[in-house]
């Protein structure tokens, strides 16, 4: 019982670097707001996490229409 705790403790903690790095690179280092992966990814992100990503890219690409879930209630301003 003890061994099969470990294991799901293991791929628990495996998945939420692998996620999570991936948002990150969405966030931080893409070429494009709209990349559906990074943007689907940040609308499961807590809502702490989700707001600083969407104001770190609002940062990244000025002028530029902001993806699902970073938009505001028109659909064409950051919130």
């Amino acid at each position: 019982m003890k061994k099969i705790v470990q294991v799901v403790c293991v791929l628990l903690v495996a998945a939420a670097a692998l996620f999570g790095g991936r948002w990150y690179m969405y966030v931080a280092h893409a070429e494009s707001p709209y990349d559906e992966v990074g943007i689907a990814l940040n609308g499961y992100a807590p809502a702490p996490m989700r707001n600083w990503g969407c104001h770190t890219m609002q940062q990244r690409f000025p002028g530029q229409l902001p993806p699902y879930g970073c938009a505001g209630s028109d659909g064409r301003s950051w919130r």
